[in-house]
């Protein structure tokens, strides 16, 4: 099968890895390990090995400051050697970004703006929820929505990256940037809750979360990372399945909503478990299963705006506290659909298989394959 020739441009991917993902308050309280800066270095290397393997050419990646650029580098210093006597593997042409990190979520925001403007065809993460939250609000900033990304699993509760071997992720990768396979062949579309605060003031607050808004009765932003069950008032759910960890297994231990399924969930707390409807028990963090009196739960439509009633509080974004509001605020949650899009690596594989991508002639070309595999003769 013939393959459409690859541009440079079109083999060009990007990769943000946060460097201190998994490290916030809900590593401690629930006995969770923390993933070290050899480990999200060697997971780069195999994804970016089988992604190059795949046809991609070029990487461009986030600095940082915690020591990943320079394992990197060295990693692939020793490669470059190794490859040039046959022994090693072949990588992308990696370069970094150029700016000066300050190890916060602004170096995120930066990187992907940066990818966006140099047109990369996707964006690699290694991150929790927050991680890809940040990549796509700044994607959806600066209207790039259509650069597709690849989630690696490297956060705390890891709601939207699903965990997948990086090796076959970077498979999946390098046919779709690599033109092997087209976009209604290799990207699947996502939702995510918008979030809009009128200030009493008049001005106007927009923010957005990818897996989950939980509105808290708490005042203050605090520590960022929501594990208390006590003050959640609601949750407001882009997806909601059961295998998941964090809010969003609340509704899919209620009502589960799949990723590709339209429409949302929301989920309302009691105060008071003798007047709930029923008492749930979730896994709201790593190790953390505990018993939460729900309320009531419903769908969310598409498009159609939920205000809450005036009290103050927070408002978690895929778990991180990120906007306090109070009684003279007005809040409002809407479902978005069809808004971003990610690589399926699952659907491109099966595309693989399918077509046959992954195959070529053997080394003696067709006359060898013809002596292999003769044709069978009609009687």
């Amino acid at each position: 099968m013939s393959h459409p020739p690859s541009t440079d441009t079109g083999t060009t991917i990007g990769v943000i890895a946060n460097p201190v993902s998994a490290r916030d308050i809900r590593r401690v309280v629930a006995n969770a390990s923390n993933l070290q800066t050899s480990d999200r270095v060697n997971i780069l290397l195999r994804l970016l090995a089988s992604a190059a393997a795949c046809g991609v050419s070029h990487a461009r990646m986030m600095p940082d400051k915690a020591g990943q650029r320079a394992l990197l580098a060295r990693a692939l210093q020793r490669n470059s050697g190794a490859a040039a006597q046959g022994h090693g593997s072949v990588y992308p042409q990696l370069q970094f970004l150029d700016f000066d990190p300050e190890s916060s979520v602004h170096d995120t925001y930066r990187a992907a703006c940066e990818l966006a403007r140099q047109q990369v065809a996707a964006i690699v993460v290694l991150g929790g929820d927050g991680t890809h939250r940040a990549v796509v609000r700044e994607l959806l900033r600066v209207e790039a929505a259509h650069i597709p990304l690849v989630g690696i699993s490297t956060g705390t509760n890891n709601a939207f990256p699903e965990m997948r071997e990086p090796s076959v992720a970077g498979m999946a990768l390098g046919l779709y940037a690599s033109g092997r396979l087209q976009r209604a062949q290799a990207l699947q579309a996502n939702k995510l809750i918008e979030v809009r605060i009128v200030r009493a003031d008049g001005s106007v607050e927009h923010d957005i979360a990818i897996v989950d808004a939980v509105v808290s009765s708490q005042r203050y932003v605090g520590a960022r990372a929501l594990w208390k069950p006590d003050s959640i008032r609601s949750a407001f759910l882009a997806f909601a399945e059961p295998q998941c960890i964090g809010f969003s297994a609340i509704g899919g231990l209620l009502q589960p909503v799949p990723r590709q399924a339209p429409g949302g969930l929301a989920v309302h707390l009691s105060e008071d478990a003798n007047a709930a409807r029923t008492v749930l028990a979730a896994p709201i963090a790593p190790g953390m299963v505990v018993p939460l009196a729900i309320a009531d739960w419903h769908p969310l439509q598409a498009d159609r705006s939920v205000e809450l009633a005036p009290a103050g509080g927070t408002i978690a974004l895929d778990g991180e506290r990120e906007l306090a509001f109070g009684e003279a605020d007005r809040v409002s949650l809407t479902l978005r659909e069809d808004r971003f899009h990610t690589v399926d690596v699952a659907r491109c594989m099966q595309h693989a298989a399918a077509l046959g991508l992954m195959r070529s002639p053997p080394p003696g070309g067709a006359a060898q394959a013809s002596m292999l595999h003769p044709p069978t003769r009609r009687p």
